[in-house]
């Protein structure tokens, strides 16, 4: 009986840490993507490197990259690896990778 009920337990702390993951998901709308894009190419960046690093949506952002803004929009964006990618300034993750 108290196999199933740590086996239950395990269960429930792992859908509850599933559920908090997709609850810090951002959802970066077409149109705020849109107006990324074309800002991105009025206002190139150099490409910073990051030895070590996987860029995946979700990885953290090193504070020793500097994320620039974009108007009217809430995110960041940077160049890394010669990618665009788009931040969350109040995380620092990655949230989009324009390729």
């Amino acid at each position: 009986m108290r196999t199933h009920i740590t086996s239950a337990a395990a269960a429930v702390l792992l859908l509850a840490g599933i559920g908090a993951a997709a609850a810090d998901t951002v959802v970066l709308q077409p149109e705020q993507e849109t107006v990324i894009k074309e800002y991105v190419k009025k206002q190139p960046l150099a490409s910073v490197k990051l030895p070590g690093v996987e860029l995946n949506v979700g990885t953290a952002v090193p504070d020793t990259v500097e994320l620039h803004e974009v108007p009217n929009v809430k995110y960041r964006y940077t160049v890394i690896d010669n990618r665009t990618v788009v931040v969350d300034p109040d995380t620092r993750k990655v949230i989009k990778i324009i390729q």
